[in-house]
């Protein structure tokens, strides 16, 4: 497969996180996923094009290896994100349906399990870290916002429809509270769109690790339903670009603030 991160360097104080976008499987990983499996259902399909030209000079941190490879999103140690809750591990064994992904008895062992995370998820992460050092050393802050996606509706993981804009500080610990405000008063007042803070998704791991406010480093995740962008949340899950071209502004307007919001965090420090 290619490199395992793609990145591109900007001035910005803001950071954009794909960490999820990927599509990439090993052959060898790839010959144990079973039909379902096969389908890359759970990615974040065509978010790091939903975002693409939104910010100038803004630095772009992205995973391209899929989320069945291991998730680039779930604490190392495997501890869950949401613990008593449905949902998907390190190196998931089902789908968000809660469906096996893999070939009867070829799920990942715990050899694959420590081999994926030195050869995917540790070199993503130590891209990332030294994405946010370089940041903070221009500005004196870093804004990390973690870009996502998922389906509308998806009873083993929530009941009822996913509002549209899901945004998750982890009840306001991994950022500024103006930052968590701001993105959610631009999110919230964009019409014909629903928002929610800190909701079923409260922010992964990625938005815990890395948000240390008193640090001058800040964490903030948006989770997009795809039925904002895409033309069908299943197969082909193709991009629709008129539904796209309508929520862009609101994107845009939302990493706009934050960028100009970084400045009154230097001033402060």
């Amino acid at each position: 497969m290619s490199k395992v991160v793609d990145i591109k360097q900007g001035r910005s104080p803001v950071i954009l996180g794909f960490p999820h976008t990927g599509t990439e499987v090993p052959p060898d990983i790839w010959a144990r996923l079973n039909d379902n499996g096969r389908l890359l259902a759970d990615t974040d399909w065509h978010i790091h094009r939903l975002y693409d030209g939104l910010l100038d000079n803004v630095t772009t941190v992205r995973a391209t290896f899929h989320r069945y490879v291991v998730d680039a999103n779930r604490d190392p140690s495997g501890a869950s994100l949401y613990p008593g809750q449905n949902t998907t591990g390190l190196v998931p064994e089902t789908d968000f349906d809660g469906v096996a992904i893999w070939n009867e008895g070829e799920g990942p062992d715990e050899a694959d399990l420590a081999a994926r995370l030195r050869d995917f998820h540790q070199p993503y992460h130590t891209a990332l870290e030294a994405e946010i050092a370089r940041v903070k050393a221009i500005h004196g802050v870093a804004i990390l916002y973690d870009c996502h996606s998922i389906r509308s509706h998806i009873p083993f993981l929530f009941e009822g429809r996913l509002p549209d804009f899901n945004i998750g500080t982890d009840m306001g610990r991994t950022c500024d509270a103006r930052i968590e405000a701001a993105a959610f008063d631009i999110a919230n007042s964009a019409i014909d769109y629903s928002a929610v803070l800190n909701g079923r998704f409260k922010g992964g791991w990625t938005t815990r690790h890395y948000g240390r406010p008193s640090e001058g480093q800040h964490a903030i995740q948006m989770e997009l339903a795809q039925a904002t962008h895409l033309a069908e949340e299943a197969p082909p899950f193709a991009y629709d670009a008129g539904k796209a071209e309508r929520l862009r502004p609101h994107l845009g307007a939302i990493l706009q603030r934050l960028e100009a919001l970084a400045a009154d965090l230097t001033a402060q420090r």
